[in-house]
Parts: C-alpha cells; structure tokens; sequence
C-alpha cells in the first residue's frame, strides 16, 4: 500500500478547516492536493479523531497481513501436496522442484524454501567443483580399468596415500557410484567354527619369512608352478620364482638371490610340501642358521599372510590372462611385484603400502 506523505495530524486539520467554513479547493490549493484526494479522505475519515484514525490504519494493515499469510499458507499447502505426495526427497532434489516453482509459478524463494525444507544458501547453491570431480572420475576410471579387481576401499587409499590427493572418501565414493564401477560381492556361507588364534606380527624385517606354492596353466595346456615368497613384517612381497618343476634345489637358489640383497631371516614358515621337508633343503637351512617352521597338516590359516598374498596374485593378474610362455608370466609377475610393494595400499597395514609402512617403522 503507497503511503501518504500527510499524517494524520495533517488530514484530521484540514477536515476540520474545512467544517470551520473554509473552501475545498483554497485548502486544496494550499496543501497541493486535487480535490478528488480531499473528499476521498472526508469519505474515509470523516467524523473521526487522530487516534480513531491511527486505529483504522492499524487494523487495515493487520487485516492485510493476515489475508497475505492466508493466501502464502494455501499456496503452500497446494504446492506441498502436489510436489510432496510421496516420501520426502533428498535435498538437491527439493531444490530442483523449488526452483521449478519459482520460475513457473513465479512464487518467491523465501516461500518456495519453506514450502521445500531448504534454506535459501542451499538453493542458491551452485557447485564449483566440477573440473575435480572430473580429475576424480578419470582417475578411478584408470584405477579400475587397470586393476579389476580393487573395489573402492584400494582405490580411495591409493589416492589418499599414495598419491597424496586430499580428497574426502565420501565425495570419491559418491562419484565411484555414480560411474557404477561397484564389484559384485556374492555372499558365502560359511561353516561355524573355533575363531583360530591371530598370527603373531613380527617387530621388525626378517624375523619372519613365508614361502608357498601355486599352480596354473599355460594357454596350450602346460602346468606352470610360482613359487612365492613374503615378509609377514611388511607383507612386501620378495620373489615370485615360475617354472614347471620347482624343486628343492630351484627353492634354495630363490632363497639365496633373495638373501643376498635383503639379508638373511631367522625364521621360515612354510607347509608340509615334499620340495619343504626334503633332506636338501633340511641341511641348507641348518648349514644357513635358519630355522623352518612347519604349519599343522590341513591348516592353512596357520600360514595366513602367504596365502592371503597368492589370493591376491590369482585374482589380480595370474588368472585374468591367458599366458602363452614361462617367460610371460615371469616378466609380468617382476612387474606386478613391483607394483603391489610401491603401489598397491594394504588393508592390513592401515592402507599404506608395504614400502611406505617400511619407511614409517624406520
């Protein structure tokens, strides 16, 4: 309502000028008004006094406002039960219905946010980080691409530790489920049983070694052996030996291209497989000062850190390929080792990599 630039005081004179015998149009005339506005106010407040007048204007605008929130709440009430019938969305989605009411109904934002249960910074919210998240998705895509089978735990650690990006792990989630690169995980039923007693974690590097052997084909149907070898300190991985026969001899040869650069272990565990318990490699041990323990027959877990390790070389690279020759499967493996020691975060080791937990303890 436009406000009159005369006050009461000023209005109830010049009625009361004009009761006294003065003309409509003099006093007209004098306060520069038409006289259409004059009997407008006689109309209007005649027969009143100022505070009657101050009276009036108080209800007239309490009786506007009142009918302004009866027209918002109704409006509100339509646009909730249209837009809001089903379950309450999430967020940015009220935000995409609020602006769309706005700019179809032409409600205001104050009224769209109420109506929506957001604030108004959130629907003024525009996104600034588009070009990162871009740098985010080209680098799980990599990751994935290159590394089928690491979910988003690795890759969210191979960035955050091995790459250093500060990003937060749910806005990296985020994207990884918007791309859609979630493994499959099939549920396994597993049998009850005894929780087996957790393998000591040795205090220092070479303390404890553990070796096993693994099998698989060649693409023309050959058997090939890997011989595999890892300190349970750091879980760093220290040879990957392949062949078709490895015996006892090939094992103490392995064991002493490793020993010659790494140094010499007190302890080796190992199973009961005829290449571990020959006389040879019996005599070797005893000759080097090294001890070998011998997990119980059946009993792999008593070999956990070994096994969890050729669990990880089957299903990252031995079994994702069809391999023509020894020598293949040899170079590949070089190199994965080197990528699983500097690369490949360990989620027994906080998520660093065997190298990285080695230059903390040191």
């Amino acid at each position: 309502m436009k406000k009159s630039r005369f006050t009461d005081s000023q209005i109830m004179a010049a009625l009361k000028r004009v009761e006294a015998g003065l003309p409509v149009p003099d006093i007209c005339r004098e306060l520069g008004i038409s006289t259409a506005t004059f009997y407008k106010w006689r109309a209007k407040f005649g027969g009143m006094d100022t505070s009657m007048m101050a009276r009036m204007k108080e209800l007239e605008d309490e009786n506007r406002r009142l009918k302004k929130m009866y027209l918002e709440e109704k409006l509100k009430a339509e646009i909730a039960n249209e837009y809001l019938a089903k379950k309450l969305s999430r967020p940015s989605r009220r935000r995409e219905m609020a602006k769309e009411v706005v700019q179809q109904r032409g409600l205001a934002i104050r009224v769209a946010c109420s109506v929506f249960s957001i604030s108004e910074s959130c629907y003024r919210y525009e996104s600034k980080q588009n070009a990162e998240n871009e740098l985010i998705a080209d680098w799980l895509m990599r990751l994935t691409d290159n590394h089928r089978n690491w979910g988003f735990g690795l890759c969210y650690l191979y960035l955050r530790n091995v790459k250093s990006f500060g990003w937060n792990h749910k806005r990296v989630y985020r994207i990884y489920r918007e791309l859609e690169l979630n493994l499959r995980i099939k549920p396994r039923k597993r049998l009850v049983r005894e929780k087996p007693e957790p393998l000591a974690v040795p205090e220092a590097i070479n303390q404890v070694w553990s070796m096993d052997f693994m099998h698989d084909k060649l693409e023309d149907g050959r058997n090939l052996r890997l011989f595999n070898v890892i300190d349970d300190f750091n879980r760093e991985a220290l040879g990957i030996e392949v062949d078709f026969s490895l015996p006892s001899e090939r094992v103490i040869r392995a064991l002493k291209q490793i020993i010659s650069w790494r140094g010499k272990p007190q302890v080796i565990r190992c199973d009961n497989g005829p290449e571990n318990i020959s006389g040879t490699i019996q005599n070797w041990a005893e000759e080097w000062g090294i001890r070998f323990e011998y997990i119980q027959p059946g009993k792999p877990q008593q070999n956990a850190y070994v096994e969890r390790f050729n669990r990880t070389v089957r299903y990252e690279w031995l079994s994702q390929y069809y391999w023509s020759s020894i020598e293949e499967v040899q170079d590949f493996a070089t190199q994965w080792m080197w990528s699983y020691n500097h690369d490949r975060p360990n989620m027994a080791l906080g998520g660093f990599t065997p190298m990285q937990h080695l230059a903390m303890a040191a």
